[in-house]
């Protein structure tokens, strides 16, 4: 929530609005005084890295009566406040559009008290509401994820992965509860994510018997040699007839019925806290400056809004909409309506799989996505190690079970004979390949015309850092490294506690593309971010340090400035590090730091494992049906350019598209897609570095009605 406050505080005042904060919600409102004051630049520093909201939050229940709104309002005309950014869930939404349908009425009590007059009732005779949805439990209908929900994600997966270990060496079973009365998204996605044996969620009660299934299930799983079981509970979970399953009434079964070690843990308020995840930070700047945005534009007759994402794109929904679809799920779920609860929140050939290129977070999710769908149609799946450079040498294997790739960012033009001599060998129908760059540029299609072995259906799915494929607005892996860059950048901050002012230079990697150095500078509160998309010259680097300095003459103790390897051939690290060493002497000292490859290692973030899953089994199902069409007269042949695609995000939607078409896209000579998403955040994150730059808002989100039905999938359309 911190960083949507920041985002809201320093867009407020970028566009020359009085920015108050209300502190402790509903309750401060209520109660006015010191409670409510005016918001400064500096007072919203530090506190990106913080968990929780530093500006409090209780529950009100005199804001629940017609008494307590009216003191309320009271209050926001005494200080001129017309316009309210409401972060909360459901009820505190509800709460806001209550306030902004009685405000005319509240004022005319106000004026008829006495205590307003009528200059103050007709300067504040509107009251404009948007709201950004900050809750754990991703229960919010009309946005894909709510502020807080991915942070939570890295609490328990951090658990889970602890557990994970003492489970295997003791050979145990563990039940873990999360959190998730009414919703189980947390229970669902983090058993997606640590490859959980069974998970109990509100919305799908499991079938009856499902006792026996269970237990069944955990059995195999044992005699096929695993060591452990991960049982995960939403702590709303129950069967079909309404009876609560505990985490407890699953150990006792699992000890009764199959004698196990097993053992329960409750994660409880632990998933509330903690350090925000880039993913957050990011999310949350960005609807706070979109709220804004909504605010300034908002007039009498517009609807009170939510700020909502939609795949990668922000958009504003009524709020009203979205909350009656939340309240039709928990409805629904009442009345044991529970495939209805579902569709309200938001669906034998040999397939060979390889991973191409530098390592990335979140591969081997993929990869283990991908053989478990393509075991379950029906098909051979053979791994493909270390990249094309293993395929050309016959490291070509049949495994039905969880493993892991090696990479190699061999091309494979020289090696095109044995690689078709491979795929006739195994008799290779498919291919699917994980990886960056390397693999967009190695895909076999183009060699079709030359080798009939190549005729096949082939995709692949972005895996990289760097975040540089064309055709994709996200790749796996490269929101692990985010992570990774923004708990640095938290830890060096923080190692200059107690000492002068101090500004610290950092080198991220990337190659020539600038994704990692502009959104992590934006997650983790850089004053400047110097890249290759972005040129620069000497001017800029000296209107920089000037900027950095007047900044460090106010209460201002730390200053961060992010470089991308590949930024400037010439304005290197050490030159700008010897640069701002220079003009700040005086003012502030300087400290530089290479993150270097730290940045491609690490346990992969449940984004990116969550990402891996999913579109790795789109994929397949891809394949799968691909396969289908193209098999004629006993054998595969697919030689259309929709046959060989890639697989990416892209605005709203999960996109299948051509390789072929998006060549044009695509700068070959620096690795990057000739037109970036991300470009568009590089304005935001220099405003709310104080710096006076203009700010398009021709990409920013327009009021559109909730959509209660996802688009069918289609090839070239969402999924």
């Amino acid at each position: 929530m911190n960083a949507a406050v920041r985002a809201v505080v320093r867009m407020g005042i970028y566009v020359g609005a009085k920015v108050y904060f209300i502190h402790e919600g509903y309750q401060g409102m209520v109660d006015g005084g010191e409670n409510i004051k005016e918001a400064t630049w500096e007072s919203v520093s530090s506190m990106l890295q913080v968990g929780g909201t530093v500006i409090g939050s209780a529950r009100c229940k005199e804001f629940r009566t017609h008494e307590g709104r009216l003191r309320a309002a009271h209050n926001l005309v005494q200080r001129g406040i017309t316009n309210l950014c409401v972060i909360g869930g459901d009820g505190s939404l509800t709460g806001a559009n209550l306030f902004r349908e009685e405000w005319s009425g509240l004022l005319d009590e106000l004026l008829e008290q006495g205590l307003i007059d009528e200059a103050a009732a007709s300067s504040n005779s509107v009251l404009h509401i948007v709201g950004m949805v900050g809750s754990i439990d991703n229960d919010f209908c009309g946005t894909d994820m709510t502020i807080g929900t991915d942070s939570a994600l890295h609490r328990i997966i951090e658990v889970v992965d602890a557990i994970m270990t003492t489970a295997q060496s003791h050979q145990r079973t563990f039940v873990l509860e999360v959190m998730g009365r009414h919703c189980g998204y947390l229970a669902l996605v983090s058993a997606l994510a640590c490859g959980a044996d069974w998970v109990f969620i509100p919305e799908m009660p499991p079938e009856d018997g499902w006792e026996e299934n269970m237990c069944q299930k955990l059995s195999e799983s044992r005699s096929r040699g695993s060591r452990l079981n991960i049982i995960i509970v939403a702590e709303g979970a129950m069967d079909r007839h309404g009876k609560p399953v505990t985490s407890d009434f699953v150990k006792d079964l699992v000890v009764r019925c199959l004698g196990f070690d097993t053992r329960v843990t409750i994660l409880g308020h632990v998933q509330r806290g903690g350090t925000p995840s880039a993913f957050d930070r990011i999310l949350a700047s960005r609807m706070g400056v979109e709220a804004v945005l909504a605010l300034l534009e908002a007039s009498a007759n517009t609807p009170a809004c939510v700020v909502s994402l939609v795949g990668n794109q922000a958009v504003r929904l009524p709020l009203m909409e979205c909350v009656q679809m939340t309240q039709e799920v928990q409805k629904a779920m009442d009345e044991k309506k529970f495939e209805e609860a579902v569709r309200l929140r938001g669906s034998s050939f040999n397939v060979a799989v390889m991973n191409v290129g530098a390592p990335a977070a979140g591969m081997n999710a993929a990869v283990r996505s991908a053989v478990r769908v393509g075991i379950s149609e029906g098909h051979k799946m053979f791994a493909v190690s270390d990249g094309f450079e293993g395929f050309y040498k016959g490291q070509v294997e049949d495994r039905c079970h969880l493993f892991s790739l090696n990479d190699a960012r061999t091309l494979p033009a020289k090696h095109m004979d044995k690689i078709a001599e491979q795929m006739r060998i195994h008799n290779i129908n498919a291919l699917l390949v994980i990886g960056g760059f390397e693999a967009y540029l190695g895909l076999l299609y183009e060699a079709r015309a030359d080798y009939e072995e190549f005729c096949i259906p082939m995709c692949m799915l972005p895996a990289t850092i760097s975040n540089n494929v064309p055709g994709t607005d996200l790749s796996i892996g490269a929101d692990t490294s985010l992570n990774a860059i923004v708990e640095t950048c938290d830890r060096i901050k923080q190692s200059a506690s107690g000492t002068k002012r101090r500004v610290f230079i950092i080198e991220t990697m990337g190659g020539y593309c600038g994704y990692l150095a502009s959104v992590g500078g934006l997650a983790a509160g850089a004053d400047a971010v110097y890249i290759y998309e972005e040129p620069f010259d000497i001017r800029d680097l000296q209107a920089n340090v000037e900027h950095l300095t007047e900044k460090m003459k106010t209460s201002i103790q730390r200053g961060l400035v992010l470089r991308n390897e590949n930024c400037n051939e010439n304005f290197t690290t050490d030159f700008i590090y010897q640069l701002y060493s220079e003009e700040g002497r005086g003012v502030f000292d300087c400290r530089k730091n290479v993150l270097g490859h730290m940045q491609q290692g690490g346990a992969p973030s449940p984004f990116d494992r969550n990402f891996g899953t999913k579109i790795a089994a789109k994929a397949m199902q891809w394949i799968t049906r691909k396969l289908k069409e193209s098999y004629k007269g006993g054998k595969v042949f697919a030689n259309s350019e929709d046959t060989a695609c890639l697989l990416g995000m892209r605005r709203r939607a999960m996109v299948f598209q051509p390789v072929s078409q998006i060549r044009d896209e695509t700068d070959f000579v620096h690795r990057i897609p000739k037109e970036q998403w991300w470009l568009k955040l590089r304005p935001l994150m220099k405003i709310l570095a104080k710096y006076k730059t203009s700010y398009d808002v021709s990409d920013s989100g327009q009021l559109e009605h909730v959509s209660r039905l996802r688009p069918k999938e289609t090839d070239t359309a969402a999924i």
